[in-house]
């Protein structure tokens, strides 16, 4: 089978504990890449794949073990693996790009895929209500606040301590995120984006809000959460499909939003 479509996945918060739906979302993930292996040519990761990470340059946390393993065989197998940071997952190293053999970006990507022109970025510190966040965003990924915080403080602790912050966040803004005002600042952020006519095509994820929007001037895409709703999106011949994973029956596509 010929490998031809490219597949976004975002929020999946890989090592938050959840209840309910979600739970087993690590066995799905790899259920669903399982059953799109024939035909999946390049995974975009839009950030917040895993709730938090940090690398030591001798230690990988043991619980992501498996998951590594899984995007590890689809490297080997030929697939193109594109990982935005996030938020949760900003402190990204020379890891995956070393051991993995995977590109990383730490702010946005602009590529061209399948003819059209695209702008992904994972959507933290976008809109206004984020001015607090902006200035938090400059300290964590500051290179050497995070080289002091890996040389001064056991991984052990390190790691268990940056798991503990990243809860407690995700926790705080996990209604913030949803409120139908955010979400349409996003929505207008993308048009904004579109609308200077660089692109065809802009991604976002972090909202945890799926949506695909078709603009006269472009498509907008939120990939939503892999964490409770197994959203994702695929782009094949240039055209992009918003999906809903239900382990056990397959995929369900959702409808865009035409808007004028």
């Amino acid at each position: 089978m010929k490998k031809d479509t490219c597949f976004f996945i975002s929020d999946a918060h890989f090592g938050l504990p959840v209840s309910g739906g979600g739970k087993d979302r690590e066995r799905h993930f790899y259920e669903f890449i399982d059953s799109v292996m024939g035909r999946m040519d390049t995974l975009v990761i839009l950030g917040d794949f895993f709730d938090f990470w940090i690398e030591y340059s001798t230690v990988i946390r043991t619980d992501y073990f498996d998951i590594l393993f899984k995007l590890r065989q689809l490297t080997q197998s030929g697939v193109k693996i594109h990982y935005l940071a996030g938020n949760h997952d900003f402190a990204l190293g020379p890891f995956f790009k070393n051991k993995m053999n995977a590109s990383v970006y730490l702010n946005t990507l602009q590529t061209e895929i399948q003819g059209k022109k695209i702008y992904m970025y994972h959507g933290d510190g976008l809109i206004r209500a984020d001015v607090g966040y902006r200035i938090l965003k400059k300290i964590l990924r500051n290179p050497l606040n995070q080289k002091l915080y890996k040389m001064l403080i056991h991984p052990d602790i390190g790691i268990q301590f940056g798991t503990l912050c990243s809860h407690v966040s995700k926790k705080h803004n996990r209604t913030r995120y949803l409120s139908s005002e955010k979400i349409q600042e996003y929505r207008s952020c993308a048009r904004k984006k579109l609308r200077d006519g660089r692109y065809d095509i802009v991604f976002y994820g972090h909202t945890h809000a799926a949506e695909l929007t078709i603009f006269p001037e472009g498509i907008y895409c939120n990939t939503g959460a892999w964490l409770s709703k197994y959203t994702y999106a695929t782009m094949c011949d240039g055209e992009v499909k918003l999906f809903e994973y239900q382990p056990g029956t397959g995929s369900v596509e959702l409808e865009p939003n035409v808007l004028k």
